[in-house]
């Protein structure tokens, strides 16, 4: 093995370290997982990507309309608990759960959803209450 072979594989190597960090999954700690709050509007917009998916949420309360981003899991792992890329469209009308932000944004934790046809998707998020991706003590 030459020097100049020897520097590639370590400018190789550097560059894949340096690659680790943007493969981390933030945290969930944005979300206030001890509340849940209740929306009923009009999907806008279905984001079907990684990392993970969102639902834009055009929410109509007290005379005054917002615009809700609802995080949710991976397409991956929503595909294994039914979900498809068709599962919401723009215009669908839906009641969701989410845990909220806690800064009072509009945005939240996606927990589950009805649409008016009555189908309910869910987010696999366990149900006892506990939360998500918090070290348990």
């Amino acid at each position: 093995m030459t020097w100049k072979s020897v520097g590639g594989w370590t400018f190789a190597a550097a560059l894949g370290a340096a690659a680790l960090p943007a493969a981390a999954h933030h945290s969930f700690a944005m979300f206030d997982q001890t509340k849940v709050t209740t929306l009923e509007g009009t999907v806008r917009q279905f984001q079907w990507a990684n990392p993970h998916a969102f639902i834009e949420l055009e929410v109509t309360a007290r005379g005054q309309t917002k615009r809700w981003s609802i995080e949710l899991n991976s397409p991956n792992n929503l595909t294994r608990q039914g979900w498809r890329r068709s599962s919401l469209k723009p215009g669908d009308r839906i009641t969701v759960r989410i845990a909220p932000l806690r800064n009072g944004n509009p945005g939240g934790l996606f927990l589950d959803l009805r649409k008016a046809d009555g189908t309910v998707l869910d987010s696999g998020i366990p149900r006892d209450g506990s939360a998500v991706n918090v070290p348990r003590t």
